[in-house]
């Protein structure tokens, strides 16, 4: 019989805390300070100093002189720009995309366009002389830039559009600024975008969000030849991207099984509904 220490199961008590404190940071948490930590924690206010102060040490939170809250550290940026340089989303999303067997996209805000940043070829989709990877698709034409755009916050979308020559690609082609924020409404109000022969006048897609928490992180888009004797509806084609939408979304909003509910003081504790639904 093995005289050694018994091996416990699931993870480790002070590990996993810390964990869970670097994960509840998001829009609606940027800071903590030690009482409120300690009580939502179910700390003593000791504890609950001694574990930010040891991860402000590694320069994970960062504690402010003037406040004593903790907010996002030098060592967040650090690991998660690491990740993103090294492929990291590209690698999350290309076996959802290949589970979708057909042509599908996954693409990132890039200024006024999304780059294409994973994509999978399938049968059904349209042919072309150059990759889809790396392509840039402009803000105000086709649903995978719609799917993307649509979802930020209105004043950000305007300083980054507003005022900005549209290309017009093909006669289905919006270019006119009311124009377009009328499509961007509409996606929101349905949560999906739809395009047929607006930025390549040979495709047709549905298009979906991807979100890290109540942000855009891109769209999941489905390509298809477009035919004019289509005898089906876009949106019959809507759940596979969907679903690989609603995947990717898990892992990258991180949220936690039981969300503040408190209404902590200077307004930093409530956590209001989460982002815009897929549904």
């Amino acid at each position: 019989m093995s005289t050694g220490p018994t091996e416990r199961a699931g993870p480790l008590q002070p590990v996993d805390r810390a964990l869970d404190v670097l994960l509840s940071f998001d829009e609606y948490r940027t800071s903590w300070g030690v009482l409120e930590l300690a009580d939502e924690f179910g700390l003593t206010r000791s504890a609950a100093q001694r574990l930010l102060a040891s991860l402000a040490g590694r320069g994970f939170p960062r504690a402010d002189p003037d406040t004593r809250r903790y907010g996002m550290g030098p060592a967040m940026w650090r690991m998660a720009g690491l990740w993103e340089r090294s492929g990291g989303l590209s690698a999350l999303a290309e076996p959802l995309l290949a589970d979708l067997a057909r042509t599908s996209l996954f693409c990132v805000p890039d200024g006024a366009h999304v780059r294409c940043i994973a994509a999978v070829s399938g049968s059904e989709g349209p042919r072309r002389s150059h990759p889809f990877l790396a392509e840039l698709y402009p803000a105000h034409a086709g649903a995978t830039s719609r799917a993307c755009f649509a979802f930020l916050d209105p004043a950000e979308r305007g300083a980054l559009l507003s005022g900005r020559p549209s290309a017009r690609f093909f006669d289905l082609t919006p270019f006119d600024e009311r124009e377009v924020e009328t499509l961007f409404d509409t996606t929101v109000g349905q949560g999906y975008a739809l395009s047929q022969g607006e930025y390549d006048a040979a495709s047709r897609a549905p298009a979906v969000p991807v979100f890290g928490g109540k942000r855009p992180v891109g769209p999941v888009t489905l390509v298809e030849n477009k035919h004019s004797d289509h005898d089906d509806d876009l949106l019959d084609h809507l759940t596979p991207p969907r679903s690989a939408g609603g995947e990717l979304t898990g892992p990258l909003s991180n949220r936690r099984p039981a969300p503040p509910t408190r209404r902590w003081r200077r307004g930093h504790g409530s956590r209001p509904s989460p982002h815009p639904t897929t549904d």
